[in-house]
């Protein structure tokens, strides 16, 4: 027997799920500047022994074991596709290339615009002593910090207690938003002087088109504009800026992030000079690529967008139609070249929400819900919007992030309405998680129509959500979310859904000793055959809320699947959330919710089985 001090190495399963699991703690921001010279492998052994045995640590935990399964499930379908003659589909492939690439636009001069550590750098202003300091902007969670906490390993979006132990000496100050957004206006006054139909991405981003500028100004290159761009927002504002320059809207972004701070990176308007810098480049650094999808490309050989070619086949099959779009469009170095101003945009959705310690309790959670339902509000009044559906949104103290939805017969915008629509929601969500203790709760409404006279639907305004102002956030993620975010693995191919659907039954019955699972192998000994009224309860059929598939009608069966699916909404919200993507809610048809709700009563009802999902609301 090993002792203490000389334990055996663990396995190299083991110890593989706990590298991943590393990567994965790193958390969204891994490849914001300043970074580059950080070690990574320390701040992730760091981070993941502060985090280890917390809420967060297990939630991450059970989330990088689901995605290995996947993982696998992707590797096999892969293996078999090798063994397949391909010609075809390559040919097939060839031709989605050679349509894409007649399409290709290079004449255009894109600018992509980024303020460097936006809200430390407007602190610093009035804090000179702070610039030679690690200091970062936030408390639970950090929304930004400068450069000098950058060097410890300490980025946006990471808890604020692990950043103290990254870096002891980090001076934390609070947020601010008048005077950022104040900051922000003197930023785009400059701008507006290029392109007067510049797009604010965010209060700290913007795209131009300078195209216009230069037939204007021939004697002047790309270069030298946005090197005047530069020096004009420094003098005016005392604050620096990185641009990228680009053919296009996504590579203008990428490039953006190429040379900060203070820098500028221009990628030539020619196909070769295109290429050439997308087939190196990292598939992390394209924006609608995060941890997850991330992991899943690296996992069947894909690192760099230059790695999709060789397996355009296989990927093709792998992946589904929208995601395999997007892939070949990074490759290829596509993006938009239109570029206008946000309120052409047609807003779809409207939100906040806020996070806050461990809450619970009737009391507390409706006060929070009416003061969301106030915020809410204000924005809508403002906007001169109200929508038709209102979505309540949770994230629990154990991380688990859940929504509910309701449409409603009109549209509401003022907070008396918003807190009664939504208050069944959250009465629903305290029915099935008792005591129901969050550390997050946000209010949104879609089906959006405009409340000023004279106007129908809107297609004259868009509007960044509150909550997305306070970090620094992605914009252009494509196509309109995160490609980890789709519900239920929806950037996969059918084939590989189904396959996986298939191994989380097969899972959950071995687990339970189902019959039928693991080959029929297991049973439960000493126990009796089952009585007629037994036999005709298993053949009858429960459907999955969440995937739609028919279960057999067993509490335990039922609520373990049932667990397994919201786990998987779970992972994709979560990634949603550190993108700032909106999150798809998958509602049941009321026809099952009225079936769910009849059998409430019924001889035999333990509260479990489908009771436990579609509760009636008090």
């Amino acid at each position: 027997m090993a002792s203490e001090g000389n334990k055996p190495p663990p396995p190299p399963e083991k110890e593989q799920g706990r590298n991943s699991l590393r990567h994965s703690l790193l958390g969204p921001s891994l490849l914001k500047a300043g970074q580059d010279k950080v070690d990574q492998k320390k701040v992730g052994e760091i981070i993941y022994n502060a985090s280890k045995g917390s809420k967060f640590f297990k939630h991450e935990e059970k989330r990088d074991e689901q995605l290995t399964k996947r993982i696998e499930i992707i590797l096999r379908r892969k293996k078999h596709l090798e063994s397949l003659d391909l010609s075809p589909q390559i040919r097939k492939v060839d031709e989605e290339i050679a349509a894409l690439e007649a399409s290709r636009d290079l004449s255009q001069i894109i600018v992509h615009v980024d303020c460097d550590a936006f809200y430390a750098s407007v602190e610093e202003l009035d804090r000179p002593e702070l610039k030679v300091v690690p200091m970062a902007v936030g408390g639970g969670v950090l929304t930004t910090c400068n450069y000098k906490a950058r060097e410890f390993g300490v980025r946006s979006g990471m808890a604020g207690y692990i950043a103290k132990q990254l870096c002891p000496q980090l001076v934390f100050l609070p947020l601010s938003f008048p005077k950022y957004t104040a900051k922000a206006e003197e930023v785009r006054e400059v701008l507006v002087k290029y392109d007067g139909r510049y797009e604010a991405a965010s209060v700290d981003e913007a795209f131009l088109n300078i195209t216009g500028y230069l037939e204007d100004h021939p004697d002047m290159t790309p270069d030298q504009v946005v090197e005047q761009i530069r020096r004009e927002v420094l003098e005016h504002t005392k604050i620096s800026v990185s641009a990228g320059i680009a053919p296009n809207a996504r590579l203008a972004k990428v490039a953006s992030n190429q040379n900060k701070p203070n820098g500028q990176f221009r990628i030539p308007n020619d196909r070769e000079s295109v290429m050439s810098f997308t087939c190196t480049l990292p598939v992390r650094k394209v924006n609608g690529v995060g941890r997850v999808f991330e992991r899943e490309l690296s996992a069947v050989g894909v690192t760099t967008w230059g790695d999709v070619h060789p397996q355009r086949a296989i990927l093709s099959k792998l992946f589904s139609e929208k995601a395999w779009s997007f892939l070949l469009n990074c490759y290829l170095g596509l993006g938009r070249t239109s570029i206008h101003p946000v309120a052409e945009y047609e807003r779809k959705s409207l939100g906040t929400e806020s996070t806050f310690k461990d809450l619970s309790g009737a009391g507390p959670l409706r006060e929070k819900l009416r003061a969301t339902a106030a915020e809410l509000e204000k924005d809508l009044k403002k906007t001169g919007l109200a929508g038709r559906t209102v979505t309540v949104k949770v994230k629990l103290h154990t991380y688990q992030v859940h929504s509910r939805q309701k449409a409603l017969h009109r549209a509401v915008f003022s907070k008396e309405d918003l807190y009664l629509h939504a208050l069944p929601l959250l009465q629903e969500l305290e029915g099935e998680f008792q005591p129901l203790k969050i550390r997050l709760m946000g209010l949104r409404i879609t089906g959006l129509v405009s409340t000023r006279k004279g106007v129908g639907r809107i297609g004259d305004f868009f509007k960044r959500d509150a909550q997305v102002e306070e970090g620094e956030a992605e914009w252009e993620v494509w196509p309109e979310e995160s490609l980890d975010g789709l519900l239920p693995s929806g950037h996969l191919s059918q084939e590989v859904e189904d396959e996986e659907q298939l191994a989380i039954e097969e899972a959950t019955k071995v687990s339970l000793n189902v019959p039928g699972g693991g080959g029929g192998t297991n049973t439960i000994p000493d126990q009796p055959p089952p009585s007629p009224p037994q036999m005709a309860a298993k053949e009858e059929k429960w459907e999955c809320p969440i995937c739609a598939r028919s279960l057999p009608a067993d509490d335990a069966v039922f609520n373990e699947h049932v667990d397994f699916c919201l786990s998987r909404e779970t992972i994709r919200e979560v990634v949603q959330e550190s993108a700032g993507a909106e999150v798809v809610v998958v509602k049941e048809p009321e026809r099952k919710r009225k079936e769910a709700k009849a059998r409430l009563g019924k001889p035999g009802s333990k509260g479990g089985g489908m009771d436990r999902y579609f509760l009636k609301l008090q």
